[in-house]
């Protein structure tokens, strides 16, 4: 299925107090995590969920960044994890695709944490364009959705 085929995310209604989760953000395509980040933040308020954002450095980064935040003082309730990585000529793109979706894997399962990942991993920038767009189909929203969707889950199966 394509992005344009998707429905668009809606806000799930959670139980309980209202969630507050971190967005990581890796704004090395600025335009384009702006738009991810535009669709976030959009179904987070309409879910009536609290959160912060936190901007690092790249995308390799955004495991280490939401371990840090784990070892922190502040209580999170989820994550979402923001970036783009669009290919160039060398295996570089393979690389850190591979090892920063292994890292928020492995740091969602250590500590089981609620975690919408909205990494685009694309081959042209107008394909990451199409897919971060605040007037349709947002990846960004997406990965909301589906850190509020877990975050749901933990609560009624007594996880948190």
């Amino acid at each position: 299925m394509s992005t344009e085929d998707a429905a668009l995310p809606t806000a799930p209604r959670i139980e309980g107090p209202p969630p507050h989760l971190l967005i990581v953000r890796a704004p090395y395509y600025r335009g384009v995590v702006d738009g991810l980040t535009d669709g976030a933040q959009r179904l987070l308020r309409e879910a009536g969920a609290t959160f912060e954002t936190l901007d690092i450095a790249g995308a390799y980064e955004l495991p280490q960044a939401i371990r840090i935040a784990v070892r922190g003082a502040a209580h999170f309730d989820g994550f979402v994890a923001l970036g783009c990585v669009v290919r160039g000529e060398t295996d570089h793109y393979d690389h850190i695709c591979r090892e920063t979706m292994a890292g928020l894997m492995t740091v969602a399962l250590q500590f089981g944490l609620c975690l919408g990942t909205g990494l685009l991993t694309v081959d042209s920038i107008d394909q990451a364009e199409s897919r971060a767009a605040t007037n349709g189909y947002n990846k960004g929203a997406e990965a909301a959705a589906a850190a509020l969707l877990q975050i749901g889950a933990a609560r009624r199966l007594g996880a948190v």
